[in-house]
């Protein structure tokens, strides 16, 4: 299973970006997609996840109503639509596959793509 994390950059309050995430060898025990934070002298955090076969989204209650997560099979990419930014949305964010939905702790995600460093100036 391989994930590649890319789209960050550096964007005023307010503004949007979008994360992608390149996956290949999803298997059973990686068929679902999530995204973590962390953020300098932070513990990597849950931002969202999603099923990969039929879609079902899951959100941290920080993100809801301001990110969307889907997916393309086609492309074999997940997307991390961030609108409404905040400088505390300011961390690496990287994503990373696991085989049960509805989990949230990364020790419960198998595989992880490198980081992409979003930053939210104020």
């Amino acid at each position: 299973v391989q994930l590649q994390a890319s789209g960050g950059g550096l964007v005023q309050a307010g503004g949007s970006l979008r994360l992608s995430c390149a996956v290949s060898g999803l298997t059973t025990d990686s068929n679902v997609v999530g995204w973590f934070r962390q953020a300098p002298g932070k513990e990597r955090e849950f931002v969202s996840s999603i099923r990969w076969r039929e879609g079902s989204k899951n959100y941290a209650d920080s993100v809801k109503g301001r990110f969307t997560i889907s997916r393309v099979a086609v492309l074999n990419t997940v997307f991390l639509q961030m609108n409404s930014l905040k400088p505390d949305d300011t961390a690496v964010y990287y994503c990373a596959a696991g085989p049960q939905f509805g989990y949230t702790e990364p020790y419960r995600h198998y595989y992880w793509g490198q980081g992409t460093q979003v930053t939210v100036s104020s």
